[in-house]
This record gives C-alpha cells, sequence and structure tokens, in this order.
C-alpha cells in the first residue's frame, strides 16, 4: 500500500511547511504531534529558529528540533542576517530529503533486505544521486511558509521578507512550478492568518509585512494544524473539479 508521501512524490508535488520562528510556542496544541500529523499526509515540516545577539532559549532550541524531527524536516538555527541563504537552504535540503526517502523505499521494494542508495554500488548510486537531482529540478513545490511574528520578531520581520524574496526567485529558477502561501502567528483576531494566498511569487509581502503588528501568544502548534486544513481544503477543491475546470483552477492560482 503506498503512503500518501509516497503518492505525492508519484504526482510530482512536493509539499512543506517552513516555519520561521525565535521562540517557544506557549498557546494551543503540542506543535510536534502537529508536526506528526503533517507527516503522516505527506508534508515536511522545516524549521528555522532566528537568533539574535547569540541568545537562544534552551528551550526554544528542543523545541524547533522536536517539531522538524517530528515532521520529517530540516532544522537550522541561524543568526538573523544569515536568514536568506538559509531559508533557500533548508527549503532545497527538504526536497532532496523527501525525495531521497521515496527513492530508499522504493529500492527496499524492489531489492529487499532494506537497502537504501548507501548499500548501492559507487556507479549505481551516482545513477540513482542524478534521478534525485532531477526530480528535485522538475518536480512541483508547494511551500506554506510559516511566520512567528510575536514581540521578540518585530525588528527581524523586513530580514524575513527579503528571505522570502530571495526564495521565491531561487525557486522559480526550477523548472518545475513553485508556490507559496505565508501565514502568521498570532494573527490580528485569530491564533493565525492568511497574509499571502496560494502564487509562484511573494512580491506581494512587499506591501503587507510593514503592516504587520507584533505581540502576543505563540500559537504554533495551531498555526500548523490551521497549515494542514490550508493544503486540504485546496485539495478537497480540486476533487470536486473536472478536469477542464482544474486546469483552469491551477492557472488561476
Amino acid at each position: 500500500m503506498e503512503r500518501k508521501g509516497e503518492q505525492n512524490m508519484k504526482t510530482g508535488t512536493l509539499r512543506q511547511i517552513l516555519l520561521i520562528t525565535d521562540g517557544c510556542s506557549n498557546h494551543g496544541e503540542e506543535p510536534s504531534a502537529m508536526a506528526e500529523l503533517a507527516r503522516k499526509e505527506g508534508i515536511t515540516i522545516n524549521v528555522i529558529g532566528v537568533m539574535e545577539n547569540d541568545v537562544i532559549d534552551e528551550k526554544g532550541l528542543k523545541e524547533i528540533e522536536k517539531i522538524a524531527g517530528s515532521g520529517g524536516g530540516v532544522s537550522q538555527i541561524v543568526y538573523a542576517q544569515q536568514l536568506s541563504q538559509t531559508v533557500q537552504m533548508v527549503t532545497q535540503k527538504a526536497m532532496t530529503q523527501t525525495i531521497q526517502g521515496v527513492i530508499n523505499r522504493e529500492l527496499q521494494q524492489i531489492l529487499g533486505d532494506s537497502r537504501t542508495m548507501e548499500d548501492l554500488p559507487p556507479e549505481k548510486r551516482g545513477e540513482v544521486m542524478e534521478v534525485v537531482d532531477e526530480l528535485g529540478e522538475t518536480s512541483k513545490l508547494e511551500v506554506l511558509i510559516l511566520v512567528d511574528t510575536s514581540a521578540s520578531m518585530k525588528h527581524k520581520l523586513p530580514t524575513v521578507k527579503d528571505s522570502l524574496l530571495d526564495l521565491s526567485l531561487s525557486m522559480n529558477a526550477r523548472m518545475g512550478d513553485s508556490r507559496f502561501s505565508v501565514f502568521v502567528f498570532p494573527g490580528k483576531r485569530n491564533d493565525v492568518e492568511k497574509l499571502l494566498d496560494w502564487t509562484p511569487n511573494l512580491e506581494a509581502l512587499t506591501a503587507t509585512f510593514p503592516k504587520l503588528s507584533t505581540g502576543g501568544l505563540t500559537p504554533t502548534g495551531p498555526a500548523i494544524r490551521e497549515a494542514l486544513t490550508y493544503f486540504n481544503k485546496k485539495r478537497s477543491l480540486r476533487g470536486l473539479l473536472s478536469h477542464d475546470d482544474e486546469q483552469y483552477f491551477e492557472e488561476s492560482m
């Protein structure tokens, strides 16, 4: 039986949640439990912890690692000024890791004995890595970005904005389609607020980011839950459409 993640990979779509934060969650569901749910639905969760002046809460560091571990993704602690290159690196690394995981499972089905790419002869391993690189270049990519807007992130938001614009440019240089959406937490009225609907370009952030208010609780778990709902809502709508309507829907998003 195929897992959701494997089926998703074979249809050419890599789905990721990118969480950018600098502190501990303190409201709502356990973030790692929500991350585990995401992984079971074929969605990888990657976490970037933004440091400033060498200060990061030890509890926050452990939470960042736990969320990424439960979500099958990548975690990275970074200084604010290095954020741009880190956002791109984490996204790319998670794509490669997801594809390698699918290929390893297929190798095990073919060869048995829990064999992975590392067990193959060097020349075969090189051929498999070529396939991984090609899939990373041609697969469709959907990244839902969750940005922590608690009070301590106030001075980091301009750097986050610039980093996401750079991510949009680099990912759209791929052959495969790349689409992004952006949510912030906490929102003005709710735990989570959608800032930007699915789009291949993140230029709209230029106008919206300076208007963001910061402060309040840090509802990381509810933010991940809302991201999952948003992914599934999109997939459910596709199921109601005919093939022609679906093509129009994809083109107009």
